[in-house]
């Protein structure tokens, strides 16, 4: 990791307090391993990206570059599958436990809204 590139700690206290502060009554935090999971996920779109970038600068071929586009929205929309059932596993079933489920659903919902077109 440069040193440009946040932390798991770091990642994992911006989600807390994102979360914490928009949505829900709960802290919001992952896994260390999850974490991990999904940063290296993003790295990944992040040079691959940089590789479309570098593609369109030196001319490449348009269809090459929208295969590249392409392949680029499948991983991105892994990444959120992956953080949508994380979610749906962990923060919606601890809301329910602690009888907040209405809060967690609504907060679901709005997310969802803007994820979605």
């Amino acid at each position: 990791m440069n040193d440009l590139e946040p932390t798991v700690e770091e990642l994992n206290n911006l989600l807390e307090h994102h979360h914490h502060h928009e949505h829900s009554s709960h802290p919001h935090v992952h896994s260390q391993e999850s974490l991990r999971k999904i940063v290296n996920r993003l790295s990944r779109l992040e040079g691959h990206i940089r590789g479309v970038k570098t593609m369109v600068q030196e001319n490449r071929p348009c269809p090459d570059v929208l295969v590249q586009i392409a392949a680029i929205r499948g991983a991105l929309d892994r990444v959120a599958r992956i953080i949508l059932d994380e979610h749906l596993s962990e923060c919606v079933a601890r809301a329910a436990q602690e009888g907040n489920i209405d809060d967690e659903i609504e907060a679901l919902k709005a997310a969802l809204d803007r994820f979605l077109p």
